[in-house]
């Protein structure tokens, strides 16, 4: 990984089946989902209208509680452990505990969304000129927090 730049590739998702039961750490037993393709973080703030008669004509806005989402493809492979957990966790409708690194969990200065998530989509396509891969969404539900790893 470069000083002045972060690559795609160097990022990592891990997966923990077992959810978590304390705030996140980093230290906890994860394993890599190394059957991830393409990834979107995605993490907001919602928004508050401040706005007063003594705005001069502006709105004002106030940011309220954060939103997050993870988005990614996967190749469909029933005997792959990451895909499994995802799967299972879809199924039983079940927290999986996932963390979304800017690079590996044990190295200094990688930071992340870590979290508890639910499964909200598990979607299959199956390409007539390609492989079988399943376009997956979760959201946080419990336990969720931005690490920075020192």
């Amino acid at each position: 990984m470069a000083d002045n730049y972060v690559l795609g590739m160097d990022c990592k998702l891990y997966f923990n089946p077992t959810a978590l039961t304390t705030a996140p750490t980093g230290a906890e037993d994860w394993t890599e989902l190394s059957n991830a393709k393409d990834l979107d973080l995605s993490v907001d703030n919602g928004e508050a209208d401040i706005t007063t008669r003594a705005n001069a004509g502006w709105t004002a806005t106030a940011p309220t509680l954060k939103t997050g989402s993870i988005d990614w493809t996967m190749l469909h492979l029933p005997g792959d452990a990451g895909f499994a957990a995802i799967q299972e966790a879809w199924l039983n409708r079940a927290e999986i505990a996932l963390a979304c690194m800017s690079g590996d969990i044990e190295t200094a200065d990688s930071e992340g969304l870590i979290s508890n998530f639910v499964v909200i989509n598990f979607k299959r396509n199956e390409p007539l000129d390609g492989a079988v891969t399943v376009s997956v969404s979760v959201k946080p539900s419990s336990y969720t927090d931005w690490i920075v790893i020192s």
